[in-house]
């Protein structure tokens, strides 16, 4: 109850009253995944426009996400998603690859924003910009993001379960269940799953040394 009591718009008054008028918020979903890629989003919420709801993506049920996410998208001043798949997160880690993906939401927007209101990271480009600790909590525009890259995350998610039905990704999404590392220890990991992540890699299939050729 506390989170929901506290998810306002005290931060885009704040920047409005310094001359902001393109404020977006931008978070990201996956980072804790086991499988596919972590995915961000970026909106600008239209501030003639209430929409009466928003919260932390965590604290509301898949059905008050997903009709908050039509809201978004049909309100929105600007919205773009972005990802990274699991095979960059390996090469670059996880933090990296969800300021690349958070990076490239906030450079797809259109009309560009003038400020960033950002859940805990600082991103690498020229725009500026607040990193606000619990920010899908406190700042509607980052709860706003993190809905929309939630209900984009989970819909994958629910796709890939038909190529991979194994893992059960439609019910865990991903992340790593009980029933999630049962199926690694059972079926050894897809393509798409992340190998850096230790219960990956612990289920992954050694490596046999090549064999030296007979002369």
């Amino acid at each position: 109850m506390g989170s929901r009591s506290r998810c306002g718009t005290r931060y885009e008054r704040r920047a409005f009253l310094a001359g902001h008028r393109r404020i977006a918020g931008v978070d990201e979903v996956g980072r804790g995944a086991l499988f596919g890629p972590v995915l961000a989003a970026a909106v600008i919420l239209d501030p003639g426009r209430r929409i009466r709801g928003i919260n932390d993506s965590k604290q509301l049920t898949r059905e008050e996400r997903e009709r908050l996410a039509v809201e978004i998208r049909l309100s929105a001043i600007a919205w773009a998603v972005a990802s990274v798949d699991a095979a960059e997160i390996d090469r670059i880690n996880i933090l990296q690859a969800s300021r690349v993906a958070m990076s490239k939401a906030v450079l797809a927007l259109n009309p560009p924003p003038d400020l960033l209101l950002i859940d805990a990271l600082r991103l690498d480009v020229a725009i500026p910009q607040l990193a606000i600790i619990h920010g899908d909590a406190l700042s509607v525009s980052i709860a706003a993001a993190s809905i929309i890259a939630k209900v984009e995350r989970d819909a994958l998610m629910r796709a890939w379960d038909g190529e991979f039905p194994q893992y059960r990704l439609a019910s865990n999404k991903g992340y790593s269940t009980p029933t999630h590392r049962a199926m690694l220890r059972e079926f050894g990991p897809s393509p798409l799953h992340r190998f850096s992540y230790a219960p990956v890699a612990e289920s992954a299939e050694p490596l046999l040394p090549f064999p030296e050729a007979e002369e």
